[in-house]
């Protein structure tokens, strides 16, 4: 009888790893090209499907692609080793603004940071030699509108840039400044303790520090507080990534009183932080608390720290509360977790309330664009929306919809209204759009997710990579006059600007810049 025939090794089965490669390239164009989806949400189904891609594309080879065992084995070995290499060399140092993954060696040195201090630590004497007596009190200036009449900067910082008067290091945080009398006062994180710091605004010598025992941090978010400081009436008021609210001896730093705003009012941490800047409004300091039953804002007395009023049953959004007038009315607008709202400023109660968006997160202050006028704008492909706000004689307000429009998503940077236009960073991009209907005039300038403030006629915009830029806001096309170069890594903090006395900062370091006035 004739031996059995050996087997026939069958040849390796390709048509379904070319099929996966495909696939996903079908799906990344797809992805990429799409118009009903805001850049980060791209990214991330981006991601997911190169994950996908990849890990189909391991099960393919290891279980139906027929190739030789010790290929498939070496195929796994070499995943697994690239991994734990990867791992071992790299560390995720939080995200940018579109969310991409901002990576670092492992053996880098992380920032020195703030070290951890006692409470009310003094450090220095008195500020001294002090900038011009003009002030930043409070988030986004002295209206909280992020404008400012003057001083009138130059327009050509060719053979003038700005100076830079010092630069420190700070520890992590995303506030800005606050300045008066001298004094410059932002917040930062020292490992478990969350400081409020307070540097002479001339020198940036520290002058103290006050210290609670929190911490707020994720990888995404970034480690440290979030809001910025207000200043009024020799007080410092500030707010906690975890909640905490302090009122602080503006000269000394010595606390006088303090309340967690969440706990007390049955609020819940925000996913990226408490971030609500203390609105200072005569005898009251007003925060949001997300509170139920009336707590969704809350008023304390500001010298004793007692509790003044509640308002409304929102959970709690980002954005700081800020003094308008609508249909000739004041009230304090808010952008909540799913709402606009107006508060009338005397006992808290809600006025009016407009359901607003998505669960996404709603940072931008919403932004008067006439006598009963109100734009608000949120990013993760929302949009902007334009309210009419309406009184009837009986006294029953009404709240309809002017015009809605995808072509400002103001993710996590303020906006702002000029001459009957809306200027904003529309995903990163900076753009223009008619306030009165909606309709984009321009969008150009990729800026990332920076911040921004109008002095008199021209914009001081600190873009996401660190660069100041000088733009002049017209309808006619973006007209960028100048740049800076002050960090060199992400900042997202808000600018704060005293005389002609530029306050910077990101998660590491703060600078003073004197800008170039016009001659």
């Amino acid at each position: 009888m004739a031996a059995n025939p050996a087997p026939v090794a069958r040849p390796p089965r390709w048509w379904p790893a070319i099929l996966l490669l495909a696939l996903g390239l079908g799906f990344l164009i797809w992805v990429q090209l799409g118009t009903d989806t805001d850049r980060q949400e791209r990214y991330l189904r981006s991601f997911l499907v190169c994950l996908l891609t990849s890990v189909l594309l391991l099960l393919w080879c290891l279980a139906f692609s027929r190739l030789r065992w010790r290929i498939r084995l070496a195929t796994l070995g070499g995943v697994v080793a690239i991994v734990a290499l990867l791992t071992a060399l790299i560390r995720i140092e939080g995200v940018s603004g579109d969310l991409v993954p901002i990576v670092q060696w492992r053996w880098a040195a992380p920032p020195a940071g703030a070290a951890p201090v006692r409470p009310a630590t003094a450090l220095g004497t008195a500020a001294s030699n002090a900038p011009p007596a003009a002030a930043w009190p409070q988030f986004l200036g002295p209206q909280r509108d992020g404008t400012l009449p003057g001083p009138k900067l130059a327009r050509d910082w060719t053979n003038r840039p700005p100076v830079e008067l010092w630069r420190i290091t700070l520890g992590p945080a995303w506030s800005g400044f606050a300045v008066a009398d001298g004094i410059a006062v932002t917040q930062e994180q020292a490992g478990p303790q969350e400081l409020v710091t307070a540097y002479d605004a001339a020198t940036g010598r520290p002058l103290w520090r006050h210290a609670d025992e929190a911490r707020y941090a994720t990888t995404i978010a970034g480690e440290g507080p979030r809001a910025t400081p207000s200043i009024a009436g020799g007080r410092v008021f500030t707010t906690g990534g975890t909640g905490w609210l302090n009122c602080l001896d503006l000269p000394t730093g010595q606390r006088l009183w303090s309340h967690n705003v969440l706990q007390e009012n049955g609020g819940k941490e925000p996913e990226w932080g408490f971030s609500a800047s203390p609105l200072v409004l005569d005898s009251l300091v007003i925060v949001p608390a997300g509170g139920a039953n009336g707590r969704s804002l809350v008023a304390y007395r500001r010298d004793t720290g007692a509790f003044a009023w509640g308002g409304g049953n929102d959970s709690v959004g980002y954005s700081s509360p800020v003094l308008q007038t609508v249909v000739g009315v004041p009230q304090i607008l808010v952008s909540n977790g799913r709402a606009v709202v107006g508060h009338d400023p005397a006992d808290g109660r809600q006025l009016w309330r407009h359901p607003w968006g998505s669960p996404h997160p709603h940072v931008a202050n919403p932004v008067p664009t006439g006598p009963d006028t109100v734009v608000a704008s949120a990013g993760y492909g929302q949009g902007a929306e334009a309210l009419r706000v309406g009184r009837g004689t009986n006294g029953a307000w009404s709240v309809t919809r002017v015009w809605k429009s995808i072509r400002l998503k103001a993710k996590f940077s303020n906006f702002i209204a000029r001459d009957g236009h809306l200027y904003g960073l529309d995903d990163g991009i900076f753009t223009c759009l008619d306030a009165a209907t909606g309709e984009a005039r321009w969008k150009d300038g990729r800026y990332g997710h920076g911040q921004f403030i109008l002095v008199g006629e021209l914009l001081l915009l600190l873009a996401e990579n660190g660069e100041l830029v000088l733009i002049e806001p017209v309808p006619a096309e973006l007209r960028e006059l100048a740049r800076f170069g002050v960090f060199d890594r992400k900042t997202w903090s808000s600018p704060a600007l005293a005389g002609d006395h530029l306050f910077l900062r990101n998660d590491q370091a703060a600078v003073c810049l004197r800008l170039p006035r016009a001659e």
